[in-house]
């Protein structure tokens, strides 16, 4: 073991997590995931057969995101996305607080039955082109819209977010189990996570927006790829419900869809790989080694004592203090690392039911304070960049520094009724 090893360790994930945030020299985030994970095994701060153990725990995460990312692209290159957005326009009739709650609430829906990560992947390019046929000058609130209920309806169901698997692993409960914990919660969640955005974009929210818009007509191979993404929804609620793996079904069903599609239209298989954002799966790779070398530094040792002594103190210290403590942490190393860290904890310290229920709240729930605190934001972060969007990180936290405790306070709160 390399001398002083515990605070070099902290100092490689300290500036790779800055890198990710900042972007300097606008460079990927999987620029600096990947180099920091690099760094690591360079110097010798994590062998090398550590680090590749460690990206092969993802293999889930990567099959999984690989096949929303498949059926995002081809959504979007059959015109499926400007279909569904003319119809959301009309829908709203001149309204734009009205398409606002739609949009809001149909990100509900897809984050509930496709997972969070889909809800950025899939529906932000819709919204972004249901903005512009609604010719809306301001089109943040309805983007906001995405990210924020990307992260406040993923505890709604285990499929609802890749990382409730993470923490629960083994210990999954059953669906009915599931419900009885989540559903006050995630409903909470979500009523408090749309009125607190609804509170600040409510300005821009009053201009008028167009009520008659075209409707493209829906071509085969749009229809083909919405098959395939409502069957791919359907094999992953059944594979939630038979506790098995989520990744490859999601990618045999991505695949499926792309072979079905190209089918009837070759030339748009190649186009379609070739303008998926792949970078994200060396950015998450990258994270995994991360944890790794942190692992070494004796952090979830710590953690498992401090889980320990909060249940011995009461019911309610086992909530907030591991809820609030884990919503923060996980906008500074991203709540798939974190839910990893906390997922060993909590076996480690063989916690309470109401403790695990915080800590998943807390890293659910917790990543709307930054851009950087779910790999959802991320992706939705690198689908806006694709349309010439931009939100800064500072942007983003002036607004979830609002919105995130505001939904993260009683969500906790209703674990203790």
């Amino acid at each position: 073991m390399i001398p002083y090893s515990g605070p070099l360790i902290w100092a490689v994930a300290t500036a790779t997590t800055v890198g990710v945030i900042t972007r300097p020299f606008r460079l990927p985030e999987a620029f600096w995931a990947v180099g920091g994970a690099l760094l690591l095994c360079v110097t010798g701060l994590l062998a090398v057969p550590d680090a590749l153990a460690a990206v092969a725990r993802g293999y889930d995460v990567y099959l999984f995101l690989g096949g929303m990312m498949l059926a995002s692209e081809l959504a979007r290159k059959t015109g499926l996305f400007d279909h569904v957005a003319a119809l959301a326009v009309r829908q709203a009739r001149g309204s734009a607080r009205r398409l606002f709650a739609l949009v809001y609430g149909f990100g509900a829906l897809v984050t509930v039955f496709m997972s969070n990560d889909a809800t950025a992947v899939v529906l932000t390019p819709a919204v972004l082109a249901a903005t512009r046929a609604a010719r809306v000058r301001q089109p943040l609130p309805y983007l906001y819209g995405c990210a924020f209920i990307a992260n406040a309806a993923s505890f709604v169901l285990p499929i609802s977010n890749p990382a409730n698997l993470v923490i629960f692993g083994e210990r999954m409960p059953t669906l009915t189990g599931w419900l009885a914990r989540f559903t006050l919660p995630s409903l909470v969640a979500i009523a408090a996570t749309f009125a607190a955005l609804y509170w600040t974009q409510r300005r821009a929210l009053a201009e008028p927006i167009a009520a008659d818009v075209p409707v493209p007509p829906l071509s085969a191979e749009a229809r083909l790829t919405a098959v395939g993404i409502v069957a791919m929804g359907i094999v992953l609620l059944i594979a939630s419900l038979l506790g098995a793996d989520l990744g490859w079904p999601t990618c045999l069903a991505g695949l499926a869809t792309l072979l079905l599609v190209c089918a009837r239209r070759p030339g748009l298989c190649l186009p379609a790989l070739r303008e998926i954002s792949w970078g994200v799966l060396p950015l998450v790779a990258g994270l995994f080694v991360l944890v790794a070398g942190l692992e070494q530094t004796g952090l979830i040792a710590k953690l498992a004592h401090l889980v320990q002594a909060l249940a011995q103190r009461s019911p309610a210290a086992s909530v907030w203090l591991p809820g609030g403590t884990v919503a923060v942490v996980s906008n500074i190393v991203n709540n798939l690392p974190a839910g990893l860290f906390a997922a060993s904890a909590l076996a480690a310290s063989h916690a309470s039911a109401q403790a695990t229920s915080a800590v998943l709240i807390g890293i659910d729930l917790g990543p709307n304070l930054s851009v950087t605190g779910s790999l959802a934001t991320l992706l939705w972060l690198t689908a806006l960049r694709r349309e010439g969007q931009r939100v800064g990180a500072l942007q983003f936290l002036r607004i979830g520094a609002l919105v995130m405790p505001l939904a993260l306070v009683p969500a906790l709160a209703s674990l203790l009724i």
